[in-house]
């Protein structure tokens, strides 16, 4: 039976980027390959309850089990990947694709100056030459625009025997006179003239580029010499489109050889790869995996392993593997290599881009399974506090001041039981004047769920004060005054005796000292105070150099902020030469700072 839920949770992975989507059912057969311009829409099309969709697709949609997919650089690669793959595993469903004898043909046509034609059905005997088939019409519509660009072949089917162009039976067509075509019919370009179009559209109908590139570079240097230089400009603009097709696609380049491509990145208990085939000048296949550390492999070990299994599952028989990490693995009539520049080092930077959407992928779901699944920590103190869920998500806030000076306070944020810092808040006492930390708490924890409310975030399962009695009943005012005050358990921890304190309630909470639940909490409790403290020394040291550099005359905020910004601490301002100093600030003002610096100092 289908999944639903399962599909769901991969579709939501998905990334918003081109590339190519395959559709497995159960058993792991390749149902269909799609291709994408933004694959997260495009696959998601699918599984929409409002959509309209043939009784093909229907079909197809109630049998996916498992999608994969592989970014590509743009929609044009998408496209290219997506034919090199049917072609090389024929879907079931890609019904459309699969037969060669509906792709079209690129002929060179048997007559004086010969014609491209485009044909389905072709008879080798009547053509000088035959490219194709190809499986992607678009892709072979752009190597006849970028032949079309470069040479004026003639779109016409007239008769061009030398006869006919002797008697001047014809005349120049609009194509003549908008530049497409030089005019053969009329005698205005030789025989051997066309001759050079049609044996560089053959080389480049092949896929070499190279030849047809060297004669276009020694014709502009020829015309440059002779000072023909709008010549010149236009061999150089006719390069310049030969370079920009040939960094179109990685896809599709006859200039790669066979061979294999990994990419490899690591975390402390796994390693994700993404493997790449290359054969005939296409990607063939592409596949992501994650492996488990079990015996703290190293990551070239893992490579090599890995590396030789998927050989084996695809029947790679190539001589060549490139990656981006060393490879431990020696085995006879087998080259290594980690490409620094050129088409291969291209493979290996679309590699990582696919493995680090996997990476992201993989993270993301283990992150979502844990956070659905408490841990025995946040049920323990859910029992402890008698609470009506657990407390998947948790806030704790602390103070810090220095006899009522910079007084700063910290918020940290526990998701199933683990600190998420990249919620992590710091925050500036504005209304406060003095060592008052009940009014701070209060002002603090009043600033954060206002905010929380009006942007309409999640409240928290449970809010941790560090603080006794005195904290936890401000705190309390506060969620009153934004009428949430009986929504949110709200509890406070006392350092001397880990008490915990519930509102209205004298009697303080005693955990076994042992508790996995109070050693949670104690864990909330200490990573406030740990980046609460942090944030306040900050502060200090900042407000200190202020205020010896506000001490100099003739040094302003502007300057002040200039040096803070750039050398972060007095010691660092001092150790610096005049030059370096006056770089930043200028010269005159240089020197009044490391003179101001010296004569503060000896004050002190």
């Amino acid at each position: 039976m289908q999944d639903l839920e399962k599909i769901k949770a991969q579709v939501a992975q998905l990334p918003h980027e081109a590339g190519v989507y395959r559709y497995f059912d159960a058993e792991g057969l390749l149902l269909y390959v799609g291709k994408a311009k933004n694959l997260k829409n495009r696959v998601s099309s699918y599984f929409l309850k409002s959509a309209q969709h043939s009784g093909k697709t229907r079909k197809l949609v109630s049998q996916v089990n498992t999608i994969e997919y592989t970014v590509v650089n743009s929609e044009f690669d998408a496209l290219l990947l997506e034919n090199n793959l049917i072609k090389t595993y024929q879907p079931k469903y890609n019904i459309l694709l699969k037969d060669d004898k509906t792709y079209p043909f690129v002929c060179i046509s048997k007559e004086p100056f010969p014609r491209l034609l485009v044909e389905r059905q072709v008879n080798p005997a009547e053509y000088r030459a035959i490219f194709g088939p190809f499986s992607n019409v678009r892709a072979m519509y752009t190597v006849l625009d970028l032949v079309k660009k470069l040479y004026p072949f003639r779109t016409c089917s007239l008769s061009l025997t030398p006869q006919n162009i002797e008697n001047e039976k014809f005349k120049p067509c609009l194509e003549f006179h908008i530049g497409n075509c030089h005019a053969p019919c009329v005698g205005k370009e030789s025989e051997a003239e066309y001759e050079v179009y049609v044996k560089h559209a053959t080389e480049i109908l092949k896929g070499n580029l190279q030849p047809v590139t060297q004669y276009f570079e020694t014709e502009m240097m020829a015309c440059a010499t002779n000072l023909a230089f709008e010549q010149a400009e236009q061999y150089k603009q006719k390069i310049a489109l030969i370079q920009n097709f040939q960094t179109k696609s990685l896809i599709v380049n006859p200039k790669l050889p066979k061979m294999d491509v990994f990419a490899l990145l690591s975390e402390e208990d796994c390693a994700y790869i993404h493997y790449l085939r290359i054969k005939d000048g296409r990607i063939i296949h592409s596949q992501n995996q994650e492996i488990k550390r079990k015996l703290e492999e190293t990551d070239e070990e893992i490579l090599a392993l890995t590396a030789f299994d998927f050989r084996q599952f695809v029947g790679s028989d190539a001589e060549e593997i490139i990656s981006n990490i060393p490879f431990s693995l020696e085995l006879p009539n087998l080259a290594y290599q980690i490409p620094k520049i050129g088409d291969k080092k291209k493979l290996i930077d679309l590699a990582l881009k696919n493995v680090m959407f996997f990476k992201l992928e993989r993270r993301k779901l283990k992150t979502e399974k844990a956070s659905t699944n408490p841990t025995q920590a946040v049920l323990e103190l859910q029992k402890a506090l008698n609470l009506a869920s657990p407390p998947m998500h948790i806030e704790c806030f602390d103070n810090s001041n220095l006899q009522g000076t910079n007084p700063v306070a910290a918020m940290v944020y526990f998701q199933n039981g683990k600190p998420l810092k990249r919620e992590y808040r710091h925050y500036n006492v504005k209304t406060v004047e003095g060592p008052d930390d009940f009014a701070s708490m209060k002002e603090i924890v009043g600033r954060r769920y206002k905010r929380v409310i009006e942007e309409e975030k999640p409240l928290p399962d449970l809010i941790v004060i560090d603080g006794g009695k005195g904290q936890l009943s401000h705190a309390c005012e506060a969620l009153k005054e934004l009428g949430i005050y009986g929504k949110i358990p709200i509890i406070g921890i006392a350092k001397r005796l880990e008490e915990l304190y519930l509102p209205e309630d004298d009697v303080p909470l005693h955990l076994n000292k042992k508790s996995i639940g109070l050693k949670l909490i104690q864990h909330a409790r200490n990573e406030a105070h740990r980046f609460g403290i942090t944030f306040h020394r900050q502060k200090r040291s900042k407000t200190s150099i202020q205020t010896k550099l506000s001490e100099i005359k003739g040094i302003g905020e502007a300057t002040i902020e200039t040096l803070l910004k750039e050398y972060k601490s007095l010691k660092n301002i001092k150790a610096q030469t005049l030059e370096a100093l006056a770089q930043h600030v200028g010269e005159a003002r240089a020197k009044l700072v490391l003179e101001g610096l010296n004569t503060v100092e000896s004050k002190t």
